[in-house]
């Protein structure tokens, strides 16, 4: 059975309530408990912290272990070089999400410290980001 953990950043423990035009009316505990009745036949973790330094903790804990990393990063991928090195420490593959478009955005925004060291980077397409990067990783064994 495949292991794949999500880890999101800043401000992501409020989706639904935080600009539900941008993000999306669904909670975060409404979301996982969907993807994970959906994907049943998958082990699917989920972390969330407000702080950079647990995210790299958690990274650097599922690294080596896991079969696939989805994370959203949020405002620390534009701004954390910490974060970039430990996706590029660890041996997992990381698949980049978001849940805006971050290139019609903020000009701050275009910047990822993740993605050069990223299996790939999914942007814009709502929570269905997520549901993307999760199936890049089911295709993996195909």
């Amino acid at each position: 059975m495949k292991k794949l953990i999500i880890i999101n950043g800043p401000n992501l423990n409020l989706l639904g309530t935080r600009e539900p035009d941008l993000y999306g009316s669904l909670s975060l505990v409404e979301f996982l408990d969907a993807i994970k009745a959906k994907y049943h036949n998958i082990e699917i973790d989920h972390f969330q912290s407000n702080i950079e330094g647990e995210l790299i903790s958690k990274i650097q804990e599922v690294g080596f272990s896991y079969d696939g990393i989805v994370l959203n990063a949020a405002a620390y991928t534009h701004t954390s070089v910490g974060i970039g090195d430990a996706v590029k420490a660890i041996t997992t593959p990381v698949v980049e999400v978001h849940i805006s478009n971050t290139f019609a955005r903020e000009d701050f925004r275009h910047q990822s410290y993740i993605a050069p060291n990223a299996k790939g980077v999914i942007v814009g397409f709502g929570l269905q980001s997520y549901e993307l990067a999760i199936q890049s990783f089911l295709n993996d064994a195909l």
